[in-house]
C-alpha cells in the first residue's frame, strides 16, 4: 500500500469512528493561558461522572497536559495493527494524548503534516467505541493547527474559553468568528478566572475583572455558559491529577452548572 492509499484508508477509519460519536465538542480559546485545557478536562470528567460514555482527545500537540491533570500520565498506550486502546482515565472516560508516547519533557519539534497525521491516527486508529461525547482540546489561537483539526472533525460544536480582561476578550471574539466561519455550532462562552474570594476575610476581589465574557457573549449573540471563579485549589488539584469538579467548592458548583447547561443545549 502506497502513501496515498494509506492516507485514504486512515480517512475512511476516521469517518467510521466519528459516526459512533453522538456529540463532538471542541474547546477553543483565542489565546493561550486562559484555562482551555482545564475546562476540557473537567467537562469530560463531569460528563463521564454523569454516566455518559465520553472520550477526551488531546489535540494540543505542543502542550499535551491532559494525562497529568487526570492523574494517568504514567499509563502506557497499547495497540496492534487494528488500532490503539485509549487510556481509561475514569469510569466512562477514555483519553488519548501524545503525552503517553513521549518521554518526560520531550518537545514536539514536528512540522504541520506530521502533526496532522498524528491527529488523524488519534481519531481513526483509536478504538473509541460508542461515545455520547467526544471532547477535543484544540491548540490555542485561530491559526493553522486549530483550523486543520477543526476541519477534520465535521459537524462539531464549539465552546470558547476566555478570561474577563479586555485583551483576552478581543481574542475570544476572534475565536467565535473562527468557529462560525468553519460552520461549527457555537454552544457559548465560558468566563474563566472570574473573580476571587479571599479565603481569610471572604472579601471579593476582581483580579482580572468580571463579566467580560458575558458581555462578549451578548455582543457576539451567543450563549453565556457561566463563569468559573479563581480558586487556588484548581491549581493544586490539577497538579495532583484530580479534576477540580470533584471537589466541594464555589468553582466546582459553578462548573457543574455550566456542564448542565451544555447537556441541556445539546439534548434539547
Amino acid at each position: 500500500m502506497n502513501r496515498m492509499e494509506k492516507i485514504k484508508e486512515l480517512e475512511k477509519k476516521m469517518e467510521e469512528n466519528l459516526k459512533h460519536v453522538k456529540h463532538k465538542i471542541a474547546i477553543l480559546s483565542g489565546k493561550g493561558g486562559v484555562g482551555k485545557t482545564t475546562v476540557a478536562v473537567n467537562l469530560a470528567y463531569a460528563l463521564a461522572e454523569r454516566g455518559y460514555e465520553t472520550g477526551l482527545l488531546d489535540a494540543d500537540i505542543h502542550g499535551p497536559n491532559t494525562p497529568k491533570m487526570l492523574g494517568v500520565e504514567h499509563e502506557t498506550i497499547y495497540g496492534d495493527e487494528s488500532g490503539m486502546e485509549p487510556i481509561k482515565a475514569a469510569p466512562h472516560l477514555k483519553l488519548i494524548s501524545l503525552a503517553f508516547m513521549l518521554g518526560k519533557d520531550v518537545p514536539v519539534i514536528w512540522r504541520g503534516p506530521l502533526k496532522m497525521t498524528a491527529i488523524k491516527q488519534f481519531i481513526g486508529e483509536v478504538r473509541w467505541g460508542e461515545l455520547d461525547f467526544l471532547i477535543i482540546d484544540l491548540p490555542p489561537g485561530t491559526g493553522d493547527e486549530p483550523l486543520s483539526i477543526a476541519q477534520l472533525i465535521k459537524e462539531s460544536n464549539a465552546i470558547v474559553v476566555t478570561t474577563p480582561q479586555d485583551v483576552a476578550l478581543m481574542d475570544s471574539r476572534r475565536a467565535v468568528n473562527f468557529a462560525r466561519q468553519l460552520n461549527m455550532n457555537v454552544l457559548g462562552i465560558v468566563e474563566n478566572m472570574s473573580g476571587f474570594k479571599c479565603p481569610h476575610c471572604g472579601k471579593e476581589i476582581n483580579l482580572f475583572k468580571i463579566g467580560g465574557g458575558e458581555q462578549a457573549a451578548k455582543e457576539m449573540e451567543v450563549d453565556f455558559l457561566g463563569r468559573i471563579p479563581i480558586d487556588a485549589n484548581i491549581v493544586i488539584d490539577g497538579d495532583a491529577g484530580i479534576p477540580f469538579v470533584k471537589e466541594e467548592s464555589e468553582a466546582s458548583k459553578s462548573f457543574n452548572e455550566i456542564v448542565d447547561r451544555v447537556i441541556k443545549k445539546l439534548q434539547g
